[in-house]
């Protein structure tokens, strides 16, 4: 249950064209508890998930007393990266095979015995597609309100987060005993990982692994790429370019020739010209590159959720009315079939 206590409505700069400021309280329970947070560690091959990084920042902003929790096949080598991590107070290890694949059913229980045993007050994720599986419940279980794609954090109990595709910013309070969130990464920079071996981990607290899903396989395409969470300079493309051979060869080689990450629209997405795991919007993987170049994007909301936190953004469309271009730091009103192979071949030299 919420209230809304107001709204102010300014216009704000080429980036958005109006900013609405709500204040939403989240009825609960209030709470005398110091703050203690639990952190869940996502990993891939032994590396911790750039995301996760950004959370730890996130949390320090709650409080000094923040656990890690790892849980996996063999979480060990991740567990000794986490514990150099300086605001790391102690790091949880949950060893057994049922982990590996970050199935919620099984990570549920844990955060959630771990949280009753050790009366965490605050339980952290990120905001990716592991995290946004396994917090909702994980909250559900806790019988709490769970505050999703926190970009800022006012207080323990306060936190900002986007709304309407992040044409609105709202403050919500939560009085909640046990808030669960996750967090927005590139709102927040990385926490860096030190060279000295800090806490010693530890097993964490049993709890049930429900035999409710079996994990059977998984279809992974490996590239030389950079990752696109992660990237700072992404290449997106459209559905202006027609089919999935010309987004193959145009967005792919211009990636290519600087270095870039590729990225997609969902109208791309869903047009079969890429891959659903390149979708940058509300509803794909929000980025924050130093720099992002849309090619054949007309700048739909949905898709500028996912990308306008970008440092500079350049776009290219022969729409000169197209809204990307209201957002963008450089326009080029142009065919991308004649303005892409150009650039790529001045990039290469």
């Amino acid at each position: 249950m919420f209230s809304l206590r107001g709204i102010s409505t300014r216009i704000a700069s080429k980036r958005s064209l109006f900013t609405i400021r709500p204040h939403l309280v989240l009825r609960g329970y209030a709470t005398s508890q110091d703050v203690s947070t639990l952190l869940l560690v996502e990993h891939k091959d032994k590396s911790i998930a750039s995301s996760t990084l950004n959370a730890f920042t996130a949390a320090s902003k709650l409080g000094n007393n923040i656990t890690a929790l790892v849980a996996g096949e063999d979480p060990e080598h991740v567990a000794l990266e986490v514990s150099k991590i300086n605001i790391v107070s102690k790091v949880l290890v949950a060893k057994d095979k049922v982990y590996e694949h970050g199935l919620a059913e099984v990570y549920a229980p844990l955060l959630t015995s771990a949280q009753k045993q050790l009366k965490f007050t605050h339980l952290v994720a990120s905001h990716s597609a592991f995290g946004k599986n396994i917090m909702p419940r994980v909250a559900a279980l806790l019988d709490v309100a769970q505050v999703s794609d926190v970009s800022d954090i006012v207080s323990p109990d306060t936190f900002i987060r986007p709304i309407y595709a992040g044409n609105a910013i709202a403050k919500v309070k939560s009085k909640d005993p046990i808030k669960v969130l996750t967090i927005r990464g590139t709102a927040f920079p990385p926490v860096p990982v030190g060279e000295q071996t800090g806490v010693s981990p530890e097993a964490a607290p049993e709890s049930e692994k429900p035999a409710l899903t079996e994990w059977v396989s998984e279809e992974l395409q490996k590239s030389d790429r950079p990752e696109l969470g992660a990237a700072t300079k992404v290449v997106s493309g459209g559905r202006a370019l027609k089919s999935r051979e010309n987004f193959d060869k145009l967005i792919f080689s211009l990636a290519d020739s600087i270095g870039a990450a590729v990225g997609g629209s969902r109208a791309a997405v869903d047009s079969g010209y890429c891959d659903n795991a390149i979708q940058v919007g509300q509803t794909g993987k929000v980025v924050a590159p130093e720099f992002y170049l849309a090619i054949g994007i007309s700048g739909a909301i949905q898709h500028i959720a996912g990308m306008k936190d970008s440092k500079v953004i350049a776009a290219i469309n022969s729409d000169p009315d197209a809204p990307i271009f209201q957002i963008s730091d450089y326009g080029l009103v142009a065919d991308l079939f004649t303005a892409v192979p150009e650039l790529t071949e001045k990039l290469k030299k």
